[in-house]
């Protein structure tokens, strides 16, 4: 039976190469994204504890904000003086390092990164964890000299005696480049400038005595975690926090983990999309080689082999396939590595692939995948296979499934797809996002996994429309290839389900972003009054100096400002509940329509007062005049009265839950040294925004972090934003359909063989050459057509089942992109004429009587 089943699989391995490389691809994306973050996450652990102080003492961070706001929360710098008289000290030093700055040239141009990395500015000092080392010219001193990292000198052609411009929160300075630092550790893709000690912390943080953090190093033979302990006892518990070289590593490190687990993430979806659609490819392989190889089972079966032999022989042979698919997915996945490290590279992250690490996981979960998937896939064809009776050898092969009731597929597929519809149904009528998310989720898999089920029931009715123009179209061959494809619904149907499962996603995720996009655009018009929104590229916010700019422009009447500020609210029902809250100028009621349950504008930015969501408000027992204690980072508390209750039917999103607001006079009270993050702009009395818009943009030319954009760009830019997500789920329709393709190339490859005398005799008695090519590429065509209709109709439904869960968002205004549908229903007939290429040609190309005598 070995000898058997290894010359079987070598008989066929042409067939199954196609099905390995479905096998290869969901193997390479799981091997690929386990050694490229395995390799990142190593790197940056070596250049964390490389550059940690043996001990540091930054301030305590009470309240995070995924809202940017600008601020710098500081150290006295006189408290490296007291802690150099700890014992066990060798030395200290106060560091100063922000982020929130931008850096231009000489032409305005900002020479930060363009890959969300990003611009710091910090202290030069030379200690052996300084990631960087001064190459060419010589370190800064005084105010007016600054030193630049290579990389970034190079990608924005800087040199030695260029000036640059930094714009810090205090103010804008220039600065002339004396020096170029190369980096000795993994370069993390960040703009590094580096200035004078005394400079830094006067120019970025606008005083001398303030520093971001202390760097203690222990002195010999005392350990961080002693030191550690020490520091704290001189400092006193709450409000500093202090962590030793290996916490504060594993902290950056934690840091940089959500940027990594996106794109794992990202990486393992791919991985899962080929191995779902490569399931589908699998079982029609073996269910066809099984089918064909029917009278060769049964004469096994006659000689002696018992069900449990047959069924262990082709397990085998999918072991085989899974083995081989494995170890070249395992190849490709580290080539697939390798281009993402060089990828990043060209993002500015250098990596180097001498460095790349293949830890144990990778391989164990390479073959652990490509062998489990083929192994289950061809569980199903293997118990058929042990069905064969001994007399098939002595009757013609039967094609498996031809002719089989399909009433057990009916029976379940409707029970899968009633719990299915019901979960969707629950999630269309829940009130909360969290229950309608669930539901829906779980019936996305319910309905998808009845479709696949029942999909061969739907073969016929659904191929009958669909090639009902065939024969009146192209005739006798029209009717025989619309024929062949519902000859085997049950082969039909798992051809197509490999399409359609991409094609599902596609078509909800579609309609999903045109309805968030059209949603955007009404609250948009709803909501903004402004002529004029002033913003950074990425939402972060800029200096006071562009206020002030935009304040100066000829033409501008009202600027409001908004402002960001982390805080915790302590609510009636116990909960204490972080969140950002927005700042505003007064008078925003000009440049916004703000709809009230209760309360108004005036009432909300009043001292002590604060706005609130009406449905937060009701969810946790909160009135118009509640007072709320309210805390802000550094340990300021205060009260504030609920002064409004809005109703905008926008949901808590970006950090912001319950939609809080008060007046900018708060948020510069509570958190100080924050920046703006947008200016609302209106033109003053006799000017009109066309004539404000170039004055506004000559304004800005000298600060290119922000724009000025009007109602159109703003719904550009969400658009925009919006289709990243899109580009995602193309690329993964994009694999889908690759293996969709092999499965297609597959199922006409072996259907030609299978058909091999049937072919020869349609030759013989008149079919030309390019007829029988022709039917094999109507028959695919219809095939794919088909895939695509049952995708997308299932993509529809989760469509309006995902509006329906955004409208819990705020998001009420549902979009259908029929462009989309009707492009992809195009495309899914090209994808069917492609795949057909290869399996007409080789069947054109029969010879005839060979044909004919073929058993």
């Amino acid at each position: 039976m070995l000898k058997a089943t290894l010359r079987s699989f070598l008989a066929h391995k042409g067939r199954l190469l196609l099905s390995a490389l479905a096998v290869v691809l969901s193997v390479a994306f799981v091997a690929g994204s386990l050694i490229f973050s395995d390799t990142v996450t190593r790197t940056f652990d070596r250049l964390f504890a490389s550059t940690s102080a043996d001990v540091t003492v930054e301030p305590a961070d009470d309240l995070s904000s995924s809202v940017p706001t600008g601020a710098v929360q500081t150290v006295p710098a006189s408290l490296a003086g007291r802690l150099a008289r700890v014992e066990g000290v060798a030395s200290t030093h106060a560091d100063v390092s922000v982020q929130n700055i931008t850096v231009v040239d000489g032409d305005n141009e900002s020479v930060g990164p363009t890959t969300g990395a990003p611009t710091v500015a910090t202290d030069w000092y030379v200690t052996d964890r300084s990631p960087v080392k001064l190459t060419s010219g010589h370190a800064p001193r005084g105010a007016a000299e600054a030193m630049l990292d290579a990389d970034t000198a190079d990608k924005k052609h800087v040199r030695i005696g260029d000036t640059l411009t930094v714009m810090a929160q205090p103010g804008s300075f220039k600065v002339k480049v004396v020096g170029i630092a190369t980096f000795t550790t993994t370069n993390p893709g960040a703009a590094l400038v580096y200035l004078d000690p005394r400079t830094a912390a006067a120019q970025l943080l606008g005083s001398a005595d303030k520093a971001t953090a202390i760097s203690v190093d222990a002195a010999p033979g005392v350990n961080d975690a002693v030191l550690e302990r020490r520091v704290s006892a001189a400092l006193g518990a709450g409000r500093y926090d202090v962590q030793s070289a290996e916490e504060r590593a594993k902290s950056s490190a934690e840091a940089l983990g959500g940027f990594l687990d996106v794109i794992k993430y990202v990486m393992l979806g791919f991985a899962g999309i080929a191995v779902l659609v490569g399931v589908f490819l699998i079982v029609n392989t073996f269910s066809m080689l099984i089918a064909q190889r029917t009278r060769e089972l049964g004469l096994l079966r006659a000689l002696g082999a018992d069900r449990r032999q047959v069924r262990r022989s082709v397990l085998t042979e999918a072991v085989l396939l899974g083995l081989v698919g494995s170890t070249l997915g395992l190849a490709a996945g580290i080539g697939l590595a390798a281009g993402l490290i060089k990828l990043m590279g060209a993002f500015g992250m250098n990596l180097k692939t001498t460095e790349m690490v293949v830890g144990w996981a990778t391989p164990v979960s390479a073959y652990v995948v490509g062998v489990g998937v083929t192994f289950v896939a061809a569980y199903l064809p293997a118990r058929r296979a042990a069905g064969v009776s001994p007399m098939a050898a002595l009757a013609d092969a039967d094609i498996a499934g031809v002719g089989r009731p399909l009433k057990t597929r009916a029976v379940v597929g409707a029970v899968v797809g009633a719990l299915g519809a019901a979960a969707l149904a629950g999630c269309a009528a829940s009130s909360t996002t969290s229950s309608a998310a669930s539901l829906l989720g779980l019936g996305v898999v319910l309905t998808l996994v009845a479709t696949v089920i029942a999909g061969p029931l739907l073969v016929r009715p659904v191929i009958r429309v669909l090639g009902g123009a065939f024969p009146a179209l192209f005739g006798s061959v029209g009717r025989m290839s619309q024929r062949n494809a519902l000859r085997n619904p049950r082969r039909t149907g798992a051809t197509a389900a490999a399409l359609m499962v991409g094609l599902a996603l596609v078509g909800g995720m579609s309609v999903a972003s045109a309805s968030m996009s059209k949603s955007f655009d009404q609250q948009i018009d709803k909501t903004l009054g402004a002529d004029f929104v002033v913003q950074n590229a990425n939402f972060t916010p800029f200096s006071q100096e562009v206020t002030d700019a935009v304040r100066g422009t000829e033409g501008v009447g009202l600027v409001v400002r908004q402002r960001f500020a982390p805080l915790a609210v302590r609510l009636p029902d116990g909960k204490r509940v972080e969140t950002t809250a927005a700042g505003y100028d007064d008078r925003v009621d000009d440049v916004a329509h703000i709809p009230y349950a209760e309360g108004n504008t005036a009432a909300a930015l009043a001292d002590g007062a604060l706005g609130m969501d009406v449905d937060f408000a009701k969810e946790h027992g909160v009135r118009l005049g509640s007072v709320l204690p309210v805390e802000f980072p550094g340990g300021r508390t205060t009260s504030l009265k609920v002064g409004a209750l809005t109703d905008q039917e926008t949901g808590d999103g970006f950090g912001m839950r319950g939609g809080l607001f008060l007046g900018i006079a708060a948020v510069e009270k509570y958190v100080p040294g924050g920046q703006d993050s947008a200016l609302y702009v209106n033109a003053g009395s006799g000017t009109s925004g066309e004539q404000l818009r170039p004055r506004l943009e000559k304004t800005l030319d000298a600060y290119p972090q922000v724009q000025a954009r009007d109602q159109a760009d703003y719904k550009k830019l969400v658009h925009d934003q919006i289709a990243v997500l899109l580009y995602l789920v193309y690329a993964l329709l994009g694999l889908a359909i690759v293996i969709a393709v092999l499965g297609v190339v597959n199922t006409l490859a072996l259907s030609v063989v299978e058909r091999t005398r049937e072919i020869g005799l349609l030759r013989a008695i008149g079919l030309g050459r390019r007829q029988l090519r022709r039917m094999i590429r109507l028959e695919s065509v219809v095939i794919a057509v088909f895939g695509a209709v049952l995708g997308l109709a299932l993509g529809l439904v989760w469509g309006v089942c995902i509006q329906q869960v955004l409208e819990l968002q705020g998001m009420k205004a549902f979009a259908v992109p029929w462009g989309t549908i009707v492009a992809v229903v195009v495309g899914s007939a090209v994808v069917g004429v492609v795949a057909a290429m290869l399996p007409a040609l080789r069947a054109s190309r029969m010879n005839v009587l060979a044909a004919i005598a073929h058993e």
